[in-house]
């Protein structure tokens, strides 16, 4: 067995239950931990590997077993999503009964309010951090990609089109801006 398998594990496991708002609100911490501290990938890799799954069609789970392949293979990417998925399975199981139980009390509503700013707050962080190690080079560069992040973000908040469509044109932005 691949040793960083177990690495991989343990590490997902404990950013599986921080995930509020799913795996692309855990990106920052992701890209912390596995370019900045461990090395396990740079940032070249960490990004592209990102917009790959993004792109992908599927949940956005899918950058985490993209991560655990990347790092150790096939057991790395069983590792990843077991540690990822199994604690929040079991968290997502026990919440949706107690949510049975206390369906119209007033404080589950107020809950589900306060975790919305959060969840947005995770995810506009992802698209952050993401378009800064994106960015090779000067801090032009990464103001840049930051602003090419955001624009992404309102075009996909505020219009029907799917979100590809900024994808898309991100990508070409980024071609003509950043070489």
């Amino acid at each position: 067995m691949n040793p960083l398998a177990g690495d991989i594990f343990f590490f997902f496991l404990k950013l599986s239950l921080l995930a509020v708002g799913g795996a692309n609100a855990a990106v920052p911490e992701m890209h912390r931990e596995v370019v900045e501290l461990r090395g396990w990938m740079t940032d070249a890799s960490f990004s592209q590997g990102y917009a790959l799954a993004s792109a992908a069609p599927g949940p956005n789970v899918l950058f985490v077993a993209v991560i655990g392949y990347h790092v150790a293979g096939w057991q790395g990417l069983v590792a990843s999503l077991l540690g990822f998925l199994g604690p929040t399975f079991i968290l997502a199981w026990g919440v949706a009964t107690l949510t049975q139980r206390l369906a119209g009390d007033w404080r589950l509503a107020a809950l589900r309010a306060g975790l919305v700013p959060v969840a947005i707050g995770l995810i506009l962080a992802t698209g952050l951090v993401t378009g800064a190690a994106a960015a090779r080079g000067s801090g032009i560069e990464v103001a840049v990609a930051v602003l090419i992040t955001l624009a992404s973000a309102l075009f996909t908040w505020r219009s029907n089109h799917t979100p590809l469509w900024a994808l898309g044109a991100g990508g070409v932005l980024g071609l003509l801006l950043l070489r």
